[in-house]
């Protein structure tokens, strides 16, 4: 087997060459043989080998190939990439970024890279890289060259936050938002803001100096008093009002567009687009911000924000035609909590489109605990303010909230599984529908919007 150094080595020295799939690896990649939930990662490394991996990492010694001569083993592959992402970043000196927040940390993490990417180098987290592993092959992953390093921070139980930051160390902090999410551990908003505070404690993170975040609720504004007792130099907040150093100041509907202007720090900006959906016009917010406390020009945000499409699973919308009829398909079937269910069912019910019937599809809300039932009830309570062609629910919780309405003005339908939602729009769509899909992930409303968006247009 080779010497570790060698790997070492290679990995400080180039970028985005760590994979833990072995379909993923091309030509000069390196394999990790992880342990997983039901095999270990040894059983794809003569595959990994074949499809060009340069190495294979393994901390065991079952189930290798005899041909070893690009296996490189250690005794615990954890220890070992721990140790090595403390080199690696210690050697970048780019500018490196943390985004946290109950939602939105990878559309906000993919718009930011993006409007970078017009001018600087930039490394950021591949898909939603947000644990400890992740964040792990993140900075392995990282080029060295880069001028800014974009991370999203996650957690779904106490103690999560304060360990990732150790190892990312980003000296700049965006919280999206907090809300109610991983209630089942959390059991309350303001528990959540006070592990996401963290990420910007300087006994876990002593690179802190900026600190940008949302704060329109009691929960967020607990972030603040946090930010002022740890001496933060730089505390940025977006808000409503003109209490907040960023808000929206005004938005007007002119023809078919909207006319939205905004305050940043002092400063005046107005955009131009055919969008009011709130949270996606608080992302360009985000990222003007930030672009203003590092002096970046805006212009590069300013001439580029309707450029930038929504991140697969969360906004994306397809066309199809399925029997003749057309359907505009609302892809928000990556992850749902209490509050991005109601945001999604607002903006959707404001589309202006003729010709179209409006069905929404909802599916579970994970993990929230005992409030489970509550709030599924509570989102059903929301609807009610607004009226759609018809309302899909594939989801128990929700099936058990529907009994709880009284004389509901939506029609409401159930069906089992994914494979009931496609039969459906397959054979009782009478009219060209615009639907929307939201749920967690994992889901059968999830594994719905997969096989939709895979459909051919005459399926």
């Amino acid at each position: 087997m080779l010497n570790k150094n060698l790997i070492e080595n290679y990995i400080i020295n180039n970028e985005n060459k760590l994979k833990i799939n072995s379909n993923e690896i091309a030509n000069g990649d390196i394999f990790l043989a992880l342990q997983g939930n039901n095999y270990h990662g040894n059983q794809f490394i003569e595959s990994s080998i074949n499809n060009g991996a340069k190495f294979c990492l393994t901390d065991k010694k079952n189930h290798i190939p005899s041909n070893s001569e690009k296996i490189v083993f250690v005794e615990n592959i954890f220890f070992f990439l721990s140790d090595l992402v403390k080199k690696k970043r210690k050697l970048f000196k780019g500018k490196v970024i943390g985004i946290t927040g109950s939602a939105g940390k990878t559309t906000l993490k993919e718009a930011l890279s993006f409007f970078l990417r017009k001018k600087y180098k930039v490394s950021s987290s591949n898909r939603s890289y947000n644990n400890f592993l992740g964040v792990i092959l993140t900075i392995l992953n990282m080029n060295l060259k880069a001028k800014f390093a974009v991370f999203e921070l996650g957690t779904n139980n106490f103690g999560e936050i304060k360990k990732i930051v150790q190892l990312v160390l980003p000296s700049q902090v965006i919280i999206t938002n907090i809300q109610s999410t991983h209630l089942a551990n959390f059991k309350n908003k303001r528990k959540i803001a006070i592990e996401k505070s963290d990420i910007f404690n300087p006994k876990y993170n002593p690179n802190i100096r900026s600190l940008i975040f949302l704060n329109i609720n009691k929960e967020e504004n607990l972030l603040l008093n946090y930010a002022h007792k740890y001496q933060i130099k730089k505390i940025i907040t977006i808000g409503q009002t003109q209490n907040s150093n960023c808000y929206i100041s005004e938005i007007k509907k002119k023809n078919n567009k909207y006319l939205v202007n905004l305050i940043i720090n002092k400063k005046n900006y107005t955009l131009t687009t055919k969008t009011n959906i709130l949270h996606r016009i608080r992302n360009i917010i985000f990222c003007l911000a930030l672009f203003n406390y590092n002096k970046l020009g805006v212009d590069i945000i300013l001439k580029n924000f309707n450029k930038f499409k929504p991140v697969v699973g969360r906004g994306l919308i397809y066309e199809k035609k399925i029997n003749n009829k057309k359907i505009k398909f609302i892809d928000e079937t990556y992850n749902a909590n209490p509050d991005t269910m109601k945001q999604s069912i607002e903006y959707f019910h404001s589309m202006k489109i003729r010709g179209f019937d409006k069905i929404l599809i909802l599916g579970n809300m994970n993990e929230l605990g005992k409030h489970s039932e509550k709030f599924h009830l509570e989102i059903l309570r929301f609807i009610e303010k607004f009226k759609f062609h018809c309302v899909i629910l594939c989801s128990q919780f929700f099936q058990f909230a529907v009994s709880k309405i009284e004389k509901p003005s939506n029609k409401y339908i159930f069906k089992k599984n994914e494979n009931d939602l496609i039969e459906y729009i397959k054979s009782d769509l009478h009219k060209n529908a615009m639907i929307l899909a939201k749920c967690s992930n994992s889901t059968s409303v999830n594994k719905f919007g997969i096989k939709f968006i895979n459909m051919k247009g005459n399926d």
